[in-house]
């Protein structure tokens, strides 16, 4: 079965109307930041993206799963409950919407 973009996000307020097209946004930008494998914090993410920090938490949980690629995310402590992010791309995972890119482009030839 292929994976349509509405498989991707969910919720008990997700309308895919509404949000994949912000949810998919978010998670790109935040993606696009943090693949320099640079250890930062939500707030210093959420600042660099323009995201809300909750936003940016629950994106990067995405990018640990299956279908956003199996990226690996560090976690580290640094004390009175800060922690630092960093991204490890998983050279074999891809993301959602280069998937998609990818399959049309096949389609095409």
């Amino acid at each position: 079965m292929e994976e349509t973009q509405r498989d991707l996000f969910a919720g008990s307020d997700y309308d895919p109307e509404r949000d994949d097209v912000r949810l998919t946004g978010q998670c790109r930008r935040i993606f696009d930041l943090m693949r320099d494998g640079k250890w930062r914090t939500l707030a210093e993410i959420a600042y660099l993206t323009v995201e809300p920090p909750a936003s940016v938490s629950a994106q990067l949980r995405h990018m640990r799963k299956r279908r956003f690629g199996s990226h690996a995310v560090h976690k580290r402590y640094l004390g009175d409950g800060l922690y630092t992010y960093q991204l490890e791309v998983n050279p074999d995972g891809r993301l959602p919407w280069e998937r998609r890119v990818s399959h049309a482009a096949e389609s095409i030839r």
